[in-house]
């Protein structure tokens, strides 16, 4: 039989205190004098006590679990969420801040409008302390669908109706003239764009912010061809720039998969990457290390964006913030091969 694990009655016990105290001390409730509190800190560490969490939600109301929503459209958007890099980028940064916060991250995928529905109703029901919540479509209704529930939410990017949640977002446009100056430093004189659906907040903001760029060095008119952020946009996207401007010498791609995917035609069509055509990426995800050549891109610091989103929902729960707050990040040019 095995042995019983250390009791709050113990730890009491030991420290010289009452039941309630720890229970004080543990649950997080502030009316206990600081050295006490170190006391009973100090005890529950030397015996190795750990807390009932089904008892702790009883007092403090909370589940100690947050929602990871990632939220989309399509018949393929589900594998989508398992094979692009950022999201995995999004999973790592969340879950390392609740891990050292002793929260727990559940993850759920909306791809459709009944599919949202059934996360509002599983999270209305307590079984969570908030949402965190990354959105690839446009419009989506899910944000405004949990905040009428009273739902906490944290958004990654910023959305249409900056009002609606808090959010934390990267300076995009920012981003953008980075790649754009560099290009420009590096002698490139007819360069175009892979850009992202302009329905897109980040995307509208990294495509504005790279033609303001060249505009401002005498280049107003800046070939554009869209893609969608997969590998295989950004090669159609890229035979379509060839065809319509066949000395392009720079490109820009939106996100690294686009660039990684014009980096595969270029090669096909025989040419030097970047001796002919300099390439400039956007993320600096995983992808950007394996792309061949390596690519120069623009970092988003995902990981740490993440966290932020976790950290900021965290304070909410708490009630530290009862306005919708925003977090913005810097972009960073990384220098590799292809630029």
């Amino acid at each position: 039989m095995s042995r019983k694990g250390p009791t709050l009655e113990d730890v009491a016990r030991q420290a010289g205190v009452s039941r309630a105290t720890v229970s004080r001390v543990v649950n997080g409730i502030r009316n206990v004098d600081p050295g006490i509190q170190e006391l009973v800190r100090h005890v529950i560490e030397q015996t190795g006590y750990r807390p009932n969490r089904a008892a702790r939600s009883l007092v403090t109301q909370r589940t100690e679990t947050v929602a990871l929503i990632i939220s989309g459209a399509g018949d393929t958007f589900a594998s989508r969420v398992f094979t692009d890099p950022f999201f995995g980028r999004v999973v790592s940064g969340v879950v390392g801040y609740l891990r050292t916060h002793s929260m727990h991250p559940v993850l759920l995928v909306a791809e459709s409008d009944a599919a949202r529905e059934q996360v509002v109703d599983y999270l209305s029901q307590g079984t969570a302390d908030g949402a965190l919540v990354v959105s690839i479509q446009v419009a989506d209704p899910l944000p405004e669908m949990l905040t009428a529930a009273r739902i906490p939410v944290v958004l990654f990017a910023r959305p249409e109706h900056p009002h609606l949640a808090s959010h934390v977002d990267l300076a995009h446009a920012e981003g953008a003239r980075l790649a754009a100056e560099h290009l420009l430093v590096r002698g490139c004189r007819r360069i175009a764009t892979i850009s992202a659906p302009q329905s897109i907040p980040a995307a509208r903001d990294r495509l504005d912010g790279f033609r303001a760029t060249l505009a401002s060095a005498g280049m107003p008119d800046v070939p554009v061809a869209e893609g969608n952020f997969t590998v295989d946009s950004g090669a159609a996207a890229m035979v379509e720039l060839l065809r319509d401007h066949p000395d392009v010498d720079g490109v820009f791609a939106a996100n690294d998969l686009m660039a990684q995917g014009a980096c595969q035609v270029l090669r096909e069509q025989g040419k030097r990457i970047p001796q002919d055509v300099a390439v400039i990426g956007f993320d600096d995800s995983s992808v950007a290390v394996t792309c061949r050549p390596p690519l120069t891109t623009v970092r988003q610091p995902v990981e740490k964006m993440a966290g932020a989103m976790a950290r900021l929902l965290s304070e909410h729960i708490q009630g530290m913030h009862t306005e919708p707050v925003s977090v913005l990040f810097d972009a960073e040019l990384v220098v590799r091969d292809s630029a």
